[in-house]
């Protein structure tokens, strides 16, 4: 725990700092202050502030009136989702495809290497390669949604919802909604369990006893498209619902689709009673005795065989681990600050923190949708699990990115598989995946590399946190597996007598063509100090250094570069001057930013290619994590102040919308790696790294801002 403060404040907290333990300071920061002083405010029907209630594997998104009332109407913002990790499917196969079909031979070094990619040279093959990117696809589970009706007896639309009043309060993760309809008011409660795939949500209102208000259930059927929002309605002959069982306490309706089966039970109190409305449309309609009903909903895999907790003991769950999740870990304080900016960055802070903990915190690798809608059908990409994850790590909460850690385990076989079909040794690590670890054809995924060496980014930030034994014998496998693909990957180039990467690879910044590209700065630097990092592994556990390795790390290309600045890759001579090559993610400062100091680098070469990429960038054409590591960067060359305008520029990609979502555009309206990345650079800007001996580095020291932090690890 450090603080950036003055005088005795200071001299007292470095006491408390040697003579208690982390977690007995936290009450230097009144964390439900903070958290509470970011709750949301919603006053109309907006489709991009929606609000989500979750725990990290499952996530329900709302519109204004506090369920899922109006889908249609939110579809093209960020839409009213039910995800959860288990929820997936796939079309029937009725072709038989095979996924050979989606491949496509490169010559790399003169072999023919093959790579799964989307096909366009017979039809065949296109739609071999189109089914394998289609499915499995993750699923939207399902819509629940008031039912309000009119005197006359005509639905609600969009527009009857009046003077609406709506708070998410991240401390206790309840979301309360306010508003009248007909004249009437109506207040709704929303909750997530923390534990189980649940929400519970309690309505108050006189309409329930005129009959006017029912709770709805509709089930989706799934697009198969590249984007799915959950309110696709038609289809209904292809999918089947049904009430398995009810009771004055509740119901279970079954859903089946192509491949998959799930159940959606219901608890309530005495008196309601649920229909079959239509096909795959449901109503339960509460006693008309009350003006005031709470129910719970639970998704699963299977039929549950225990009752649904009850709304009170949801709301107990919710608040509970909620304190918990906030009191627990690093917590950040600007107030005092003289930035006017200062706020907005807390505000960002503060939701990207939530949104992150129920989106992002399961035991899978995240989509960049979360757990609101699909984006690329609902999968993950793996380069994306940097920037979903680290932020945890940093943040003193490391359980919660090893969850989806230990997740490369179970797939590691198939990344073998991958390596030995290409005739690499170790494992390759899918790009864009599954649950199962199963690759999706991407003629742009297939050929990215940097995804490669993350896990032994996340094994050895767990070995920061654990320094042991156990841990290293847990995650070594994974390390040296990694870093012989990463070995064997590098091809040594007789001639000019060292190892180069590529061609055969796409880098980071996607603007380069495979079969012409090597030698990416990011890449090299990352390269060569995840082998050093694995050699490091073997040390620590007695063993010999890996002579391969380090023939590699000794042999790596330099990082290219060209009139005193670094290249995006040594095939881009051009790098600054083809407009083109100033797009997309300016990556080359990624060598020194989300990577540490290495041999490769030279800190005044990064400071001047930083400035040329400052300067010369086109920052309107990037993407949300670009801006924290570029934070990171200008942090780790002592530019503090470029580090916080980097975080704020302007630019629409940085938008952070009222509920704390990094908008992108109408594709992307919520981007999470945005999200996980601003916390990777706070968590930076505050305690630094490795080496690193000024006081909150990433912060000016003009005393604009007033930094108050506790509970931050170093990054390496």
């Amino acid at each position: 725990m450090k603080m950036l403060f003055f005088g005795r404040k200071l001299a007292a907290a470095l006491l408390l700092t040697f003579l208690c333990p982390v977690t007995s300071l936290y009450a230097q920061i009144n964390r439900q202050g903070l958290v509470q002083r970011h709750q949301v405010l919603v006053n109309k029907m907006d489709s991009l502030s929606s609000l989500s209630v979750g725990n990290g594997k499952f996530a329900f998104t709302v519109d204004a009136t506090g369920l899922q009332t109006f889908p249609d109407a939110y579809a093209k913002g960020v839409p009213l989702g039910t995800q959860s990790e288990w929820g997936w499917d796939s079309f029937k196969d009725t072709a038989n495809f095979k996924l050979e079909e989606a491949y496509k031979y490169y010559d790399q070094h003169g072999r023919k290497v093959s790579y799964t990619v989307q096909q366009n040279e017979t039809q065949r093959s296109k739609d071999a390669s189109n089914y394998y990117r289609q499915n499995v696809h993750r699923l939207q589970l399902g819509n629940i949604g008031l039912e309000l009706s009119k005197a006359n007896g005509k639905l609600a639309l969009p527009a009857d919802i009046k003077n609406i009043k709506q708070v998410l309060d991240p401390w206790t993760g309840e979301i309360r909604s306010s508003f009248t309809f007909d004249g009437v008011p109506v207040t709704v409660v929303t909750l997530g369990h923390q534990d189980q795939d649940i929400i519970a949500a309690s309505v108050k209102s006189d309409l329930i006893k005129l009959g006017r208000l029912k709770i709805r259930l509709r089930f989706p059927y799934p697009t198969g498209d590249w984007i799915d929002v959950g309110n696709n309605w038609d289809d209904l002959e292809r999918h089947t619902s049904s009430i398995t069982n009810s009771n004055q306490n509740g119901a279970v309706v079954k859903h089946q689709l192509d491949s998959v089966a799930y159940f959606t039970a219901f608890s309530w109190k005495s008196g309601a009673r649920i229909v079959e409305k239509s096909k795959h449309y449901f109503t339960i309609i509460p006693d008309k005795k009350s003006n005031d009903f709470s129910f719970s909903c639970l998704f699963s895999a299977k039929k549950s065989q225990h009752a649904v907790p009850l709304f009170a003991a949801v709301q107990s769950n919710s608040i509970n681990k909620w304190k918990a999740f906030w009191l627990s870990g690093a917590a950040v304080d600007f107030s005092g600050s003289i930035d006017k900016r200062a706020n907005e960055l807390e505000r960002r802070i503060i939701l990207s923190l939530y949104l992150t903990k129920i989106q992002c915190a399961g035991d899978f690798p995240p989509q960049e949708t979360g757990l609101t809608y699909n984006s690329w059908f609902g999968k993950p990409h793996l380069e994306m699990h940097w920037w979903h994850g680290v932020h945890f790590a940093l943040w003193g909460r490391p359980a919660l990115l090893n969850k989806s850690v230990d997740w490369y385990f179970t797939v590691k076989d198939k990344a073998a598989n991958i390596a030995k079909r290409q005739g690499f040794d170790g494992v390759r690590w899918q790009k864009m995946t599954d649950n199962e670890g199963n690759e999706s054809p991407s003629s742009v995924g297939a050929m990215l590399i940097w995804q490669q060496p993350h896990i032994i980014t996340f094994t050895e930030l767990e070995y920061r946190a654990h320094p042991d034994q156990k841990t290293l014998q847990k995650y070594k496998d994974l390390v040296f597996k990694t870093a012989d693909f990463m070995a064997s990957f590098a091809h040594y180039d007789e001639d000019k007598q060292r190892y180069v990467l590529g061609p055969g690879l796409i880098p980071a910044q996607e603007r380069f063509k495979a079969e012409t590209t090597f030698n990416p700065t990011y890449e090299l630097a990352y390269w060569e100090w995840a082998l050093k990092t694995a050699q490091q592994w073997r040390s620590r556990l007695g063993m010999a250094r890996n002579a391969k390795w380090d023939d590699v790390i000794a042999k790596l290309s330099p990082l290219p570069k060209q009139d005193g600045v670094y290249l995006a890759t040594e095939s881009a001579t051009d790098s600054y001057t083809n407009p083109e090559y100033k797009t997309d993610h300016p990556s080359v400062l990624g060598a020194y930013g989300m990577l540490p100091e290495t041999s490769l680098l030279d800190k005044a070469v990064m400071k001047k290619t930083f400035n040329l990429v400052w300067d010369t960038w086109s920052w309107n054409d990037t993407w949300g994590w670009d801006f924290p590591m570029t934070a990171m960067t200008a942090a780790r060359l002592n530019m503090p102040e470029k580090a916080i305008d980097a975080l704020l520029m302007n630019v629409k990609t940085n938008t952070y919308l009222v509920n704390g979502h990094n908008y992108q555009d109408d594709r992307l309206r919520l981007y999470l790696p945005g999200n996980g990345g601003l916390l990777t650079a706070i968590a930076m800007m505050c305690a630094g790294w490795d080496g690193n001996k000024i006081e909150s580095p990433g912060f000016p020291k003009d005393g604009t801002w007033k930094v108050k932090w506790e509970g931050f690890k170093k990054m390496m």
